[in-house]
């Protein structure tokens, strides 16, 4: 085997598409189930490993970098270990654009992932809550929680959409280079440092934030103030979603098909 060209890329993602456009409902849930658990529990490691540097605004940089290195396990995980990413499979537009599967085909796919990711991220909210995790350092990892929770619910629409589209161009270039790759070990260098400098840039996940704010909001128990239910639908998940949309299926997706299927 060798390393894909990205034209040859572009042929795998599309016939990637096509499977999952075909994915029977228990299979994309229950993958979906597992998709959403692999990137809680980077997330929830992730906040571990760098709470201590996120409690000052002067170590905060350094906490994206740390998090940014252990975050990379959740998509790995995904991608090697089989699992169905909402985020990851915005890249199933080419194969609308190619006319190889249909708009409602993908639009299915994207539901059933997106219900049953959000399934799995609240399976780790959960244990990690009621687990007790968030008690480490004193209570410090659960202030952190909570913090990073309510910055998130109380975003502004337009950052919060910009964030969402910069940070699926990565993810999904990161999909994007680990489909090229010819070796296990090749896929993990290709999917890791796209996803360290999205975390690392301070950009917006749909899904990771599935755990992020949630965690937050079970903690907190309603004492601070904008970190409610509402508040994370409405003011981050609605904006962030469309813009990981846009960032995977147009900015990604579309531009990469144009180039090499048009512009031949």
């Amino acid at each position: 085997m060798k390393q894909l060209k990205p034209s040859e890329i572009l042929d795998a993602t599309i016939a990637t598409a096509e499977v999952k456009a075909g994915g029977s409902f228990l299979r994309l849930f229950m993958l979906g189930i597992m998709a959403g658990m692999f990137i809680a529990m980077g997330g929830a490691a992730a906040n571990m490993g760098s709470y201590f540097f996120a409690l000052s605004p002067e170590t905060a940089g350094i906490a994206k970098f740390v998090s940014g290195l252990i975050f990379p396990a959740g998509l790995m995980m995904v991608v090697l270990g089989g699992g169905e990413l909402f985020t990851g499979n915005n890249l199933m537009f080419v194969g609308v654009l190619d006319k190889r599967i249909s708009i409602g085909a993908m639009l299915r796919n994207w539901v059933i992932v997106y219900i049953s990711n959000f399934v799995g991220s609240m399976i780790v909210v959960f244990i990690v809550v009621y687990g007790g995790q968030l008690t480490t350092g004193g209570g410090l990892l659960e202030q952190v929680t909570i913090s990073i929770a309510a910055g998130k619910a109380n975003i502004e629409f337009w950052p919060a959409l910009l964030k969402g589209i910069l940070c699926n161009v990565l993810v999904c270039i990161a999909v994007w280079m680990g489909t090229g790759a010819d070796s296990t070990v090749g896929k993990i260098f290709g999917m890791f440092f796209p996803i360290w400098a999205f975390v690392t840039g301070g950009y917006e996940h749909c899904i990771a934030n599935m755990y992020f704010v949630p965690a937050g909001i079970l903690a907190d128990g309603g004492a601070t103030a904008g970190l409610t239910w509402a508040n994370f639908w409405i003011n981050n998940m609605i904006p962030v979603t469309i813009g990981n949309i846009l960032g995977g299926s147009i900015f990604t997706g579309a531009i990469y098909y144009l180039a090499f299927k048009k512009g031949k």
